[in-house]
């Protein structure tokens, strides 16, 4: 159970980095054009948040079995910045979870918002600041903090 969360967690990091970029694309692209906001555009939106809450949920349910997160080790002192347990247990985890609720209130603001131009701004600012968060918190194959591999192997 935990190998297969662990790859589908995997493989809907690159379905929320994707989907963060097009509708961020989207959205300039429809604030330089001064395009309306089309069904089109909605559907990005809704769908880019469907797939983040989507990660949330295989995160939180491998946050529950992960033994990384489980198993408890005495911090040694020089490792790096953080210990990988702290990494996952407690950065991580916080981080995507305050990803995950700007890209909801982004996408519930730019719903409402009345003006073109705006659901398109507020779709660009808040998914922005999600995925800058996101690319902040992901242990990439280079980061200080954790690492793990860009893709996983069944």
């Amino acid at each position: 159970m935990h190998q297969t969360l662990l790859i589908l967690h995997s493989i809907n990091r690159w379905l929320v980095l994707a989907s963060l970029f097009y509708a961020i694309g989207i959205a300039l692209s429809g604030l330089r054009s001064g395009r309306a906001f089309s069904g089109a555009d909605n559907t990005v939106r809704h769908v880019t948040a469907t797939i983040s809450h989507i990660q949330l949920l295989l995160g939180l349910s491998l946050y529950m079995i992960s033994p990384v997160v489980k198993f408890d080790v005495a911090e040694t002192i020089g490792t790096g910045l953080v210990s990988e347990h702290t990494f996952f247990r407690l950065i991580h985890i916080a981080f995507m979870a305050i990803a995950v609720v700007v890209i909801t209130i982004g996408s519930a603001r730019a719903k409402r918002v009345g003006s073109e131009k705006e659901k398109f701004r507020t779709m660009f600012v808040w998914f922005g600041v999600a995925l800058l968060i996101i690319l902040a918190a992901v242990p990439w194959p280079f980061s200080p903090l954790a690492n793990r591999p860009y893709f996983r192997s069944f």
